[in-house]
């Protein structure tokens, strides 16, 4: 049990052992794959064979090992009663009297007042979901996907129908992205059983892709954003460099495949692209590892469906191009609009911040207009999102002002931008971390 001493803890549940008493200095010693500790609410809790069994995946809950997870734990589980259930048998002790609620130096005032918004938002309802908005949603998304068919059905397969067709494909496939995503953060339903069989139906049966593949890539992204080796979204594979710090960090090393004066350039080709192969691939080796058949089949559906549809009417392959440009295009949409509020902000290594900071650093949002909330699906509230993950997108505006007025009282920046200022934002992002490998790579 580590050097914490072993001193039964008053109105602890007798488990039949003593609970120790650790200081975060202890805690933060247990911070391997193979030996991981972490502090809710004070509670300190050994997850090292938990973390195998955790239904968000052992990475994200391993990410927060030797810290205080409190902050992570009430943003991701929308039934906290329900969780701490399973917290119960993984209870070893608490942190000393002497020790602070924070570790690392955090503003406890800012976690505080954070805290307070929190319940705030909770009382006045906010986590609330309105079932017709999402309704009308997949109701959009299913027209749109049946569109394209009827017209190619009824007038042919020219040219420009097609074009119409693949516009129209690709527009439904962006949107079903943006609606399995609701589903996925547990947003819409109270229960979480019915946002998980939902989940399924629309990434996999709408979109061809595994629930559990996202769900265990996509938490560790909210969890820790932005922050090399543990945020998903920012393992370039040793191909690509991005931020102030990784290029610089990466000069001494020729694994980088860009080595020309217009590195950006090639980037910013490449990042927009979301390489499909790479994406299947990874797919496919999530699902097949973990025998997770009931993922596999809603995947095959949507093949099923999509051939079944269009091998009469373009042949197979005709079709396959048609799928694969129709991929292309929602690549396109899908990276532009996901990266605009993350690749221009700070990318880092860990500094153990705490939620709201965290978050801030590594988030921006997009100005609200009717046209860039259907564009984005609300991620033009992405500050809003990754400080409250399973809020309902609808109601992201009604928090915003508290968020703003919240980061003001702290000093945090809240940066708003145009949706045109944040595609170029990328554009000038991938031009500096490039321009920064470049002259630390020819200076070396």
């Amino acid at each position: 049990m580590g050097g914490g001493s072993q001193q039964t803890v008053p109105g602890e549940p007798d488990s039949g052992k003593a609970k120790g008493v650790y200081t975060w200095e202890e805690v933060q010693s247990h911070c391997s794959r193979n030996d991981q500790w972490l502090v809710i609410d004070r509670k300190v809790y050994n997850i090292t064979q938990w973390a195998k069994r955790h239904p968000g995946g052992f990475r994200v809950i391993g990410h927060y090992a030797g810290e205080d997870a409190t902050e992570a734990f009430t943003a991701f589980h929308p039934d906290l009663k329900f969780a701490q259930k399973f917290l119960k048998p993984l209870l070893i002790g608490e942190l000393a009297a002497t020790e602070p609620s924070q570790d690392r130096d955090k503003n406890a005032a800012l976690v505080q007042d954070f805290e307070t918004l929190r319940d705030q938002v909770e009382k006045k309802g906010l986590f609330r979901a309105r079932p017709l908005f999402f309704f009308l949603h997949l109701s959009h998304i299913i027209l749109l996907e049946a569109l394209p068919w009827l017209i190619v059905s009824m007038w042919g397969t020219g040219w420009i129908l097609t074009l119409l067709c693949s516009v129209l494909l690709a527009t439904a496939q962006s949107q079903a992205g943006w609606l399995q995503h609701d589903f996925g953060h547990l947003s819409v339903f109270k229960k979480s059983t019915w946002n998980h069989l939902v989940h399924k139906f629309v990434i996999g049966h709408l979109k061809g892709a595994s629930a559990n593949w996202w769900n265990h890539r996509h938490f560790q992204h909210h969890a820790k954003p932005n922050i090399f080796t543990k945020d998903p979204d920012i393992n370039m594979l040793n191909v690509f460099v991005l931020g102030q710090t990784q290029p610089v960090e990466a000069s001494g090393t020729k694994r980088i495949f860009l080595i020309s004066s217009n590195i950006h350039t090639v980037q910013l080709l490449n990042t927009p692209s979301l390489p499909l192969f790479y994406f299947y691939m990874q797919i496919m080796k999530t699902m097949i590892s973990r025998r997770d058949w009931v993922d596999l089949a809603w995947s095959l559906s949507y093949y099923f469906r999509f051939f079944s549809c269009y091998i009469p009417l373009y042949g197979v392959f005709g079709s396959l191009a048609l799928m694969f440009f129709v991929r292309f295009l929602e690549s396109h949409w899908f990276v532009w609009v996901t990266q605009m509020n993350h690749i221009p902000m700070d990318i880092n290594h860990e500094k153990h911040r705490d939620w709201l900071t965290m978050q801030l650093q590594s988030t921006c949002n997009i100005e609200q207009s009717f046209f860039n909330d259907w564009f984005s699906g609300h991620l033009n509230f992405q500050i809003e999102h990754h400080l409250f993950p399973t809020m309902p997108r609808h109601n992201y505006h009604l928090v915003a002002q508290q968020v703003r007025a919240l980061c003001e009282k702290h000093g945090i920046p809240y940066r708003v931008k145009t949706l045109w200022r944040g595609f170029a934002d990328i554009v000038t992002s991938l031009k500096s971390s490039g321009n920064l490998w470049l002259d630390a790579y020819l200076h070396k």
